[in-house]
């Protein structure tokens, strides 16, 4: 009898592990392919800023394989409202558009615009001011946990009250960058102090800054409303796998369509100033 009950919960645990193995087919509702454009005319304080690219792209099923989503032969043209000067970018074939001739002003209002398929995108925004990274050093004091290093950057903040920051730091060699935003809603007109340090990782518990590493920092000057829209975009991102987490949203940027609203844009336009600094830890 004990072998006859052995043997059914053989056969019971074999049928259960077999049974994991079944392909699970998931029905995604699949939307239209819409334009995505990406477009961060970014100028780093003390440079030109001449040089420019606009990149053009649609979106994909969740499924498709398709890697080459590149859109050729639309129309791109950004204009400074302040002066009427236009910048015509030049189509390179491979969903990239460029331009060598562009004139950063600060405050001053610039318009994308983007026709493609017969339709018109607008967007606009304001070129916004930064005042430079003042210093960065590395230390064990600033961070969460006294045992690892972290490094720290300050700046000055104007004393006009709504200034708004990006700061991206990206380590030499990760694929992706850390991207943090601020605001200067309690902290206006101050030096404004921020360090940066790795999150634990059980899975990988070199997960952190040492003697030798090399990052990146870069400072962004950014208007409010890119402000708003890339925080909550940070926020999604954070969430990930989090079961408390709030259901993702989708997150519309600033690209209308003129021509057919119903039929808007993925994608921001924006224009900053930003400064940047290679540190290496010692």
């Amino acid at each position: 009898m004990k072998k006859y009950i052995a043997y059914l919960l053989l056969v019971f645990l074999g049928t259960t592990f077999i049974s994991c193995d079944d392909p699970i087919d998931v029905e995604l509702t699949e939307a239209p392919p819409r334009l995505v454009i990406e477009a961060s005319l970014d100028w780093e304080k003390g440079t030109a800023g001449n040089n420019q690219t606009v990149k053009l792209s649609t979106s994909t099923p969740f499924f498709d394989n398709n890697s080459d989503t590149s859109v050729l032969g639309a129309s791109v043209k950004v204009t400074n409202n302040d002066t009427n000067a236009e910048f015509i970018f030049t189509d390179q074939n491979d969903g990239t558009y460029t331009t060598n001739s562009f004139v950063p002003l600060l405050n001053n209002s610039y318009t994308l615009e983007v026709v493609y398929n017969g339709e018109v995108y607008n967007a606009t925004e304001t070129l916004m001011p930064i005042t430079g990274i003042n210093e960065v050093f590395q230390s064990f004091e600033g961070g969460f946990d006294e045992d690892l290093l972290d490094v720290n950057i300050t700046y000055d903040d104007p004393q006009e009250l709504g200034n708004y920051y990006m700061i991206r730091l990206q380590e030499v060699g990760d694929l992706f960058p850390i991207i943090e935003t601020r605001s200067d809603e309690f902290t206006n007109g101050n030096v404004q102090d921020e360090f940066f340090e790795k999150d634990e990782d059980d899975d990988n518990p070199d997960n952190q800054f040492d003697p030798g590493d090399s990052v990146n920092i870069k400072l962004f000057g950014i208007s409010e409303r890119y402000y708003n829209f890339i925080t909550l975009l940070i926020e999604q991102y954070d969430s990930a796998g989090n079961p408390f987490a709030t259901t993702p949203a989708e997150i519309r940027g600033n690209c209308i369509n003129v021509t057919n609203e119903d039929n808007y844009a993925f994608g921001y336009f924006r224009v900053t100033e930003f400064d940047q600094v290679d540190y290496t830890f010692q």
